[in-house]
């Protein structure tokens, strides 16, 4: 059902999500591990922060797989159309 304020409503994919982080980490563990034996620091550094971000971002997405279909994106969006009080 359409209600016209889709953007504001919309929920994400998490196991689309989870799955590209997965992706993300393997890289950013391989890129660590390659620049620190090619000795560019710098660089090795850089996708350690990256990999830190993405094992922060895959938590909080198995966070919310695991909520469930309760997982609410804001406290004033509710997860299904409220039921009548009748």
């Amino acid at each position: 059902m359409r209600t016209g304020s889709e953007p504001r409503t919309a929920r994400s994919a998490l196991r689309m999500r989870f799955w590209l982080s997965v992706w993300g980490l393997v890289w950013a563990l391989f890129g660590t591990v390659a620049f620190a034996l090619a000795g560019r620091i710098g660089w090795a550094v850089a996708c350690g922060v990256l990999t830190l971000v993405v094992t922060v971002d895959m938590a909080v997405i198995v966070r919310h797989i695991r909520q469930g279909p309760h997982y609410q994106p804001g406290p004033d969006i509710p997860p299904y159309r409220p039921l009548d009080d009748r």
